[in-house]
């Protein structure tokens, strides 16, 4: 039996957030604590400690309550259940009313305070999970934590709420990294427990500057004999390059997943972190924000930031405020590059120079909201209303006028009148290819794949295309993602196509992957390494052999790093599973399940391992675990019903692939296996099916090649030698093909015919030399 490889992308372990790997090992001795610094860094300690970055988490308590926090007025209702927050005592409690009675939740620690409070109360096992109710800073009222996180998808069904108490919402394993410092999650996979501890809430100066005991002691020796120390003692972020700033603060602001346990301040970023993106339903088509992206995507979209010159501290203190808050030096952040329009402001926005609609910001990175949050566009494009238009994206202008009739046409009309041409139909042009591709339609693939290679592409557009290209069946693409891999200046660029080269081994991908792993950047090097999982080492000249032992340890490492993190435990899964250790990959699977018995990928992929190991009916039962998650997922209705063929329950069979017909209409792999199996009992539907596989994949050599030996099978050579025809003449490499149509034309009579369709076999360097060779005897047998 051959399986359809499902195709589920892998994202961040907390489906969509930024997540950083978290040392599991005991804190380090040299951490001195934000105290220490403050005899000799009163001015910068009394700025940091105030601050969101200093109470980026804090302990409960009535003081923090009565300065910050209004009653909840009334309860807030959640599925079957009511909550309401006490906070008039002594200690905060979450009260919730359900059909199982009464029961109390603590508020022990508040989490964020820019915009939104989020509690969190000791939960099973351990976990420090946030409660379902939260608090909204510049409104003043209490709200549904759970509800304001539902996105709003253009034409198509929002997503539901979770649950609260759903691992999405647990601290320890999803928003603990960016919050406390100097963290050990602690986490007990046999007992699923945590005794997770840190050195201090918030985001403290270690964090940034590393352990500063070793500082604080070569400056008091110092200070004991009136010299100065030669070394630091710990890192200084003033000699850092503009890169390694970014890297440092994007650590946390970046919707991420972490390769790596071992970030620095300092190190490069794609050297511990991959990026999501515009793969992503998170973001619309266009780049825009529609789900909470946590900055550094958009951000490496801006055309200030590509200059290379733009670093986050530009606009903002290491405490994480902005440094032109005051309205009257508002447009001093873009004067040094733009000093020209910034001086002539009226003239260039078209509104008042001293107003909102004045400053820069108001145009190039327009605020919206999520989930009670307020963000900035930070790819500071201009404003696209004809983007809206196409995506429903937001654009700043229609942001302020909200007026009857200002919509984003008449806003539309305005932009194209002040500022002539048309700036916004690159962004409209892009985003509709990207639209194209997260639906799986690939009418314009020649224009993604000029656009990926074009030498003034968007990185983050690229990588997207190029992650979305895997669900791609047309073999155009694979030229174009190798180059990429080989070529592309960006890191991020290079990871994503080894990725896609997953299951792509030919001689050019495995050539461009294997020198991949001798990358400068390890995300490059460990993507590389997981596409190469399946090949052995034999054969290998050495110094591949030994860049591939080293990456594919740096990826075990990183994927071992978090035990509690289940995406890790399935790619581990997959690892095993290329390597064919089933027993490991079984293993693996069944942990990620644990973990997460709702990812449904999870039950397929350990389908697949029962499968290798012969265990067939418990790949059955994993794959109808998978659709009782999922009853209208496509490929599991698929490979369920190949398992069932490779067990002769034909009928069986023959029901499940009209199932997914039902569900996908247009599944060459369906209609493909379903022409199969009725080709015995009734080969006129068995035809209908194999022809419709056919024409939805002409570049599919099977189905050309089935749907051809059925025509003949069924008294209609004609036909059959046509379609075979036509695949010659398009050098598909499919030695049948050419053996059947060679035999067709001797059936006739026509032995030139045949003679040529061999020569053609002979000459396609794209076949086994073996067949090859073979097709060469045919020549001189039939002259």
């Amino acid at each position: 039996m051959r399986f359809v490889l499902i195709e589920i992308l892998v994202i961040a372990a907390a489906a969509g957030t930024a997540s950083s790997i978290a040392s599991e090992a005991a804190l380090e001795p040299s951490i001195a604590g934000s105290a220490s610094c403050r005899d000799c860094h009163e001015r910068f300690y009394k700025l940091w400690a105030p601050s969101h970055h200093g109470l980026a988490m804090q302990s409960y308590t009535a003081q923090f309550a009565g300065a910050n926090l209004t009653p909840q007025a009334t309860d807030i209702t959640i599925g079957t259940s009511r909550y309401r927050a006490e906070i008039e005592a002594d200690k905060g409690w979450v009260r919730e009313t359900g059909p199982e009675g009464q029961k109390t939740y603590r508020i022990v620690h508040v989490l964020g305070g820019k915009n939104v409070y989020y509690f969190l109360t000791p939960y099973e096992r351990g976990r420090l999970q946030t409660l379902p109710v939260a608090y909204d800073v510049n409104k003043n009222r209490w709200f549904d934590t759970a509800a304001s996180g539902v996105r709003h998808f253009p034409g198509a069904d929002n997503d539901q709420p979770v649950h609260w108490t759903d691992p999405f919402y647990t601290f320890n394993t999803s928003c603990h990294g960016c919050h406390v410092s100097q963290l050990s999650t602690n986490y007990d996979l046999k007992t699923d427990t945590y005794n997770t501890t840190w050195a201090e809430p918030g985001i403290n100066c270690e964090t940034c500057h590393g352990p500063a005991d070793r500082h604080i002691k070569l400056y008091r020796q110092a200070a004991a004999t009136g010299g100065k120390p030669a070394d630091l003692g710990l890192i200084s972020t003033k000699s850092f390059s503009v890169e390694q700033t970014n890297s440092m603060c994007n650590a946390c602001h970046a919707k991420l997943s972490a390769v790596s346990a071992s970030f620095t301040p300092g190190d490069e970023y794609f050297d511990h972190f991959n990026l999501i993106a515009l793969e992503h339903p998170d973001f619309y088509p266009d780049g825009r924000d529609l789900g909470e992206n946590y900055t550094m995507t958009s951000w490496r979209m801006s055309p200030c930031v590509k200059g290379g010159k733009l670093d986050c501290i530009h606009c903002h203190t290491s405490s994480g405020r902005y440094r032109f808050e005051d309205s009257a030096r508002a447009n001093d952040a873009c004067k040094p590059c733009h000093e020209e329009r910034v001086e002539n402001a009226e003239a260039h926005t078209h509104h008042a120079a001293d107003g909102e609609a004045g400053k820069c910001i108001a145009c190039h990175m327009p605020m919206t909201k999520f989930a009670h949050m307020n963000r900035s566009d930070h790819s500071m494009r201009p404003p696209a209303p004809a983007a809206t238009l196409a995506f429903e994206s937001p654009n700043a202008c229609n942001l302020c006028h909200t007026e009857e009739g200002e919509d984003a046409a008449w806003a539309d009309k305005y932009v194209r009148q002040w500022y002539g041409g048309d700036h916004q139909k690159e962004m409209v042009d892009q985003g509709r290819l990207m639209d194209e591709a997260r639906r799986g339609e690939w009418a314009n693939l020649d224009k993604i794949l000029q656009y990926i290679s074009d030498k003034d592409r968007d990185e983050i557009f690229t990588v997207s295309f190029i992650r979305l290209l895997r669900s791609c069946n047309s073999p155009k693409k694979w030229p174009g993602i190798i180059r990429a891999l080989k070529e592309d200046p960006s890191p991020l660029v290079r990871a994503g196509a080894a990725e896609t080269l997953d299951g792509y081994l030919v001689a050019e991908s495995l050539e461009a992957l294997l020198a991949a792993t001798r990358d400068d950047y390890r995300l490059v090097r460990v993507r590389a390494a997981a596409s190469l999982a399946g090949i052995g080492s034999e054969g290998l000249r050495d110094e591949h052999e030994e860049s591939l032992r080293r990456a594919t340890d740096e990826y075990l490492e990183g994927l071992t790093a978090r035990a509690d993190d289940y995406v890790n435990h399935y790619n581990l899964g997959n690892f095993y599973l290329a390597r064919r250790e089933t027993d490991q990959a079984i293993r693996s699977f069944e942990t990620a399940i644990k973990l997460r018995g709702d990812y449904l990928a999870s039950h397929v992929n350990v389908a697949f391992a029962y499968n290798a190991a012969g265990k067939n009916d418990k790949a059955e039962a994993s794959f109808r675990k998978a659709l009782a998650l999922d009853p209208n997922n496509v490929a599991v209705h698929l490979n369920l019903g190949m398992l069932l063929g490779e067990q002769s329950r034909l009928d069986e069979a023959e029901d499940t692939f009209r199932r997914a017909l039902k569900v996908d209409p247009n599944s060459a792999v369906a209609a493909y296996n379903l022409g199969v199996i009725l080709a015995a009992k009734h080969p006129p539907e068995a035809l209908k099916w194999c022809r419709m596989a056919y024409r939805l994949r002409p570049d599919e050599p099977k189905y050309g090649y089935t749907y051809a030996y059925y025509l003949y099978q069924n008294g209609d050579a004609d036909k059959a030698v046509n379609v075979l025809e036509g695949m010659v003449n398009r050098q598909i490499p499919y030695s049948d093909a050419y053996a059947l149509l060679a035999a067709l034309h001797q059936r006739r009579g026509e032995l030139d015919k045949a003679v040529e369709v061999y020569r053609a076999a002979a000459r396609n360097s794209r076949l086994p030399q073996s067949d090859r060779t073979a097709f060469e005897a045919m020549i001189q047998r039939l002259r």
